[in-house]
């Protein structure tokens, strides 16, 4: 896959064949499908929220209540497994959703957009920033959206293949073990400022001391207030070891879900330029094709946050989560009217797919398409010669493995 803007009609455009007058009218279609919740939300939508907040609050009491007794081995898989359902439920369906404004029109103070933190190293004033202003609004616009391999990766054949993408399932996995501190890194942007040699300056201070503040208290929480509390029976060590466990559960669980969200096989990339003069519907069109969703069932919805409903969020962050499983139809009912691909499938093969995508994309372009048993040794030979050879080495290679991988698709 290559950026939209770089495809044609024969070769894969999916919306070569949109007008605008077509892509306007999906616009106005889309308006009408989120202006009907909108009016038809109410009472039953507040109570389902409340709902869940109050059973993900007694979850995590009863859970912490059980590791008390963590020694015990029972106690400690039900401890830790009821935990870390807990901590995956305030991170996905509540806290995400909250920050996202999606439940402010209660004008419920304790359940806003405004007062919400979360269970998650990321202050959530500083979440919402680089989430809800820059993600949602440059959705898959490379260079633009940070989300898009968040600034570590290579996500798109355009970008140039250089030695240290190699190592790029490596950091991709060990970012889904501590997701929650990559993401107040990402929320930082720390890299970015390191680079520029901007450590000093005030305002990054401002938020680097939110976020280590944030940290410590989570730490406290999980590391020392709770374990300590088991010392009479016997249970500091389980109790620290299951909390340990319930946020890489956690952590992992949350990097699975958002990975499948923009970076499956089959989801779009967009250019720089795609954004100048963007009109309502080519926003609406960017969303649709640059997102992917998880099909399942209601409890993976659930604690998925309905981010399994990813088409459907991004098109509509601001409405109720518990209405997106509603509304797929109607979105989708419009992906086939305009001969649109909605991407969906079930959660182990989209997860396959994003890992695969991770992978194809650490090695240079063609070659693992090229690669079978019977070469894989003359493969190997050649990754080693651009790994360690100069760029002129890399790009006449390169190009070879190009010219051979498309031979193949013309030969399929």
């Amino acid at each position: 896959m290559t950026t939209i803007q770089k495809k044609t009609a024969a070769g894969g455009n999916p919306i070569a064949h949109l007008t605008e007058a077509d892509i306007e009218q999906i616009g106005s279609e889309l308006d009408a499908i989120r202006q009907d919740v909108l009016d038809t939300r109410g009472a039953d939508d507040a109570a389902y929220i409340r709902k869940v907040i109050d059973r993900q609050r007694k979850l995590e009491l009863g859970s912490r209540a059980v590791l008390l007794f963590s020694a015990f081995p029972p106690a400690w898989v039900l401890g830790t497994a009821g935990l870390s359902i807990a901590k995956i439920l305030d991170n996905m369906e509540i806290g995400h959703n909250i920050l996202h404004g999606q439940w402010d029109w209660m004008r419920d103070p304790k359940i806003h957009s405004s007062t919400w933190e979360w269970d998650m190293a990321s202050p959530a004033e500083q979440w919402k920033h680089s989430h809800n202003e820059l993600h949602h609004t440059y959705t898959n616009v490379i260079g633009k959206d940070n989300d898009l391999g968040y600034g570590i990766m290579r996500v798109d054949e355009e970008q140039r293949w250089t030695p240290f993408h190699l190592g790029q399932p490596v950091w991709c996995f060990i970012n889904a073990v501590f997701f929650e501190y990559g993401i107040a890194a990402y929320d930082l942007d720390l890299g970015a400022v390191i680079k520029k040699k901007q450590t000093k300056d005030p305002d990054f201070r401002r938020r680097a001391k939110q976020v280590l503040g944030k940290i410590r208290k989570q730490v406290t929480k999980d590391y020392v207030a709770h374990p300590v509390l088991s010392i009479p029976t016997g249970s500091f060590v389980p109790t620290l070891a299951a909390n340990f466990t319930a946020n890489i559960v956690r952590n992992l669980w949350s990097n699975s879900v958002i990975l499948c969200g923009h970076f499956p096989e089959g989801v779009e990339t967009f250019e720089k330029r795609s954004i100048d003069g963007e009109s309502k519907g080519d926003w609406y069109v960017r969303q649709m094709l640059g997102s992917a969703n998880i099909s399942g069932s209601k409890f993976l919805h659930l604690m998925t946050g309905n981010l399994s409903h990813q088409i459907e969020h991004h098109l509509f962050p601001d409405l109720p989560s518990n209405r997106y499983a509603e509304i797929a139809p109607k979105v989708k009912a419009l992906f086939d009217k305009y001969d649109l691909t909605y991407c969906s499938r079930p959660m182990v093969p989209q997860v396959y797919s994003a890992w695969h995508k991770v992978v194809r994309l650490s090695l240079p372009n063609g070659w693992l398409a090229t690669t079978n048993a019977k070469n894989a040794p003359q493969q190997l030979k050649l990754l080693y010669k651009m790994a360690t050879g100069g760029p002129k080495i890399r790009r006449a290679a390169q190009a070879r493995l190009e010219q051979q991988a498309r031979r193949m698709v013309k030969a399929a």
